[in-house]
């Protein structure tokens, strides 16, 4: 198997984790009564997680000193997060799983195909063509099959 199909199944795997982590976040949700302390809680324990694997893997804290020489647009990334998590907890017992996600997958398609064509935060130029639009355009009948059926 060819280094490509491993990375296809990774990313495939990472896909199939969003559900389950919406999913999940809402059961926590429901149990302290509030999306927005949920989502804080699952922060915690994503940061507890990511630390305890950097202290097992060795990978050298004085890195991180680096990070004040990041430009400010790299610390959005947190933000970010947040608003994704909150929300999508949020949206989830109002929406379902299947809804929900085909509207995140829609979105983030969206804003993949903008951020290719026009290199957006110093990513690869990659026009949008015929084909990459009729992809979005799938993607949004998907989303309408799902929302109707």
């Amino acid at each position: 198997m060819s280094n490509q199909y491993i990375l296809i199944a990774i990313a495939l795997l990472v896909g199939a984790v969003l559900p389950l982590q919406v999913g999940v976040n809402s059961k926590l949700a429901d149990s302290v009564g509030s999306p927005l302390l949920s989502a804080l809680l699952s922060f915690c324990v994503g940061t507890l997680a990511l630390l305890t694997y950097i202290i097992i893997a060795g990978v050298p804290l004085a890195n991180a000193a680096e990070a004040r020489n990041a430009p400010p647009v790299a610390w959005v990334g947190g933000l970010l997060g947040a608003f994704f998590v909150a929300v999508s907890i949020i949206l989830l017992p109002k929406l379902g799983v299947a809804m929900t996600v085909s509207l995140i997958i829609a979105g983030q398609m969206l804003m993949s195909v903008v951020m290719d064509h026009f290199g957006l935060l110093g990513v690869p130029v990659r026009e949008v063509t015929f084909a990459r639009f009729g992809g979005i355009l799938l993607i949004t009948a998907g989303v309408i099959l799902v929302r109707k059926y």
